[in-house]
Formats: C-alpha cells, structure tokens, sequence
C-alpha cells in the first residue's frame, strides 16, 4: 500500500509555522483585551462560517485560511455544546504556549493544539 504523503495536516503544519508569530500575537491580544481566556483559530480551505478572517491563502500563497474566534463563539454557534463547554475549558492548553486550532477537512473537523515556534 503506498503512503499517502499528500496529508493537507502536513501542508498546515507548515502553514503554521509560518504564521506562528502573527497566530500568537492575536492570541495574546484577546487574552490581554479581555476578548476571551480561550482563544480557537479556525484552519480551513474552502469556506468556514466562524471567526474573522486572519490569514487569507491566497494573500500569502499558502494552502490553508486562518480565522480568529473564541470559545465563546464556537459555543454560540453550537460547534461546542453548552453542556461540553467546561470539559473543554479544562482540557485547553496554555494559549501562551500552543495556539488552539479547529481542523476543517471534508472528512469533518477536529480541535489540535500546536506548539509555537
């Protein structure tokens, strides 16, 4: 069987990487302003209904959109179920060192914490 190196989670790793300053930046800035102690970037590429737009692919030649949201939003829209929210919140890492990130693929969506670089 041959491997599947063309995991669009490889092309986002590398997206990542690139915009780690600018992601954490954000993250700090809604930490600081009081926007939220959770902040979610949303990484997708096609259409995504959440969050402010970031970080266009099409702006910086990469493969993935990056939007700014909060727990608080994805509870609003229902993408967290209220009753969910505090398991959540007690499972989130430290947003001054891993950025929170919310997947979205055709096979469906997931939540990954990435390291800063």
């Amino acid at each position: 069987m041959e491997k599947n190196t063309n995991s669009p989670l490889i092309s986002l790793e590398t997206d990542l990487k690139i915009f780690s300053e600018t992601i954490k930046e954000v993250s700090l800035e809604i930490l600081e302003e009081g926007v939220s102690k959770f902040p979610i970037f949303v990484a997708h590429q096609h259409l995504a209904n959440i969050g402010e737009l970031l970080l266009a692919k099409d702006e910086f030649a990469t493969e993935w959109n990056i939007h700014a949201s909060t727990i608080e939003e994805f509870v609003e829209k229902g993408v967290i179920q209220k009753e969910k929210q505090e398991f959540f919140e007690l499972n989130y890492k430290d947003p001054k060192k891993f950025m929170c990130v919310f997947v979205i693929v055709p096979e469906g969506a997931n939540f990954v914490f990435f390291p800063y670089h």
